[in-house]
């Protein structure tokens, strides 16, 4: 019987020795872990820092007549940043292709990642088991913040959201996790009428800075953190904790 996905599809799995991910959390993920075997990514897969790939375009829309020219013998890609279509083509030209779910948590994501290597490769990554342990537990909640993550429109990070979970177990509550949609678009007086005790503003996917975003929010406290250590679950979560924690100047043992 064939391992399933996250997503419940069957995807053969032997050793992959030529993996094209198209998930930039993913894609350092495998470099790290299994390095011979990725051959593409994406051009938003920006780590580990000088990845020499073949590049197949951006998550959304990637160039599925460039992924086929790779061979790969597995395509890794997620059930929210990549398109049903672009997966159901690839599976249709005979590639596998294992889907993650978007994580909702830590330790789901890092779960569905231990999953993925345990299957494919027999392999429990070093920075995998640090990162469980680093993340594991929640600190009580001792601030609010809200989180843009976009601005024209402002787009906040709210329910079920990896970064969500993340400021949980640093001890910050997002004012938008119990909100219907887990991207909102709330107004921007929205947003300064719920008056958080900080405003999160990462560099990615928007670039926020200290000249381009924090003026929106007068009075209102804010920190500008890394977003890959807010958004991406991989290896970069062993640095992550200790990165956010200065960052949002709320590190406490």
């Amino acid at each position: 019987m064939l391992p399933v996905d996250d997503l419940g599809e069957p995807v053969p799995l032997d050793r992959p020795r030529r993996v094209v991910s198209l998930v930039p959390s993913i894609t350092e993920a495998v470099a790290v872990s299994v390095p011979s075997a990725l051959v593409g990514a994406t051009d938003y897969c920006t780590h580990p820092s000088g990845l020499d790939v073949g590049r197949v375009g951006g998550s959304k829309y990637p160039d599925v007549g460039k992924v086929l020219e790779l061979r790969p013998d597995l395509v890794v890609a997620n059930s929210e940043e990549n398109r049903p279509e672009d997966v159901e083509r690839l599976r249709a030209d005979g590639v596998p292709v294992w889907v993650t779910e978007a994580p909702a948590a830590v330790p789901m994501a890092l779960a569905s990642l231990r999953r993925l290597f345990g299957l494919a490769w027999d392999l429990e990554p070093e920075w995998l088991v640090r990162a469980e342990e680093l993340w594991r537990d929640e600190k009580p909640a001792v601030l609010t913040a809200v989180v843009p993550v976009w601005r024209r429109p402002w787009i906040v990070a709210g329910r079920d959201t990896f970064a969500t979970d993340v400021l949980r177990r640093l001890g910050i509550e997002n004012l938008y996790a119990s909100d219907g949609e887990r991207y909102p678009r709330p107004a921007l007086q929205e947003l300064n009428d719920r008056r958080p005790d900080l405003v999160v503003l990462p560099d990615e996917p928007y670039e926020f800075t200290h000249e381009d975003g924090p003026e929106s929010f007068p009075g209102l406290p804010y920190a500008l953190v890394n977003g890959r250590h807010l958004t991406w679950y991989g290896p970069s979560l062993v640095e992550a904790r200790a990165s956010l924690e200065r960052a949002l100047g709320h590190g406490r043992g």
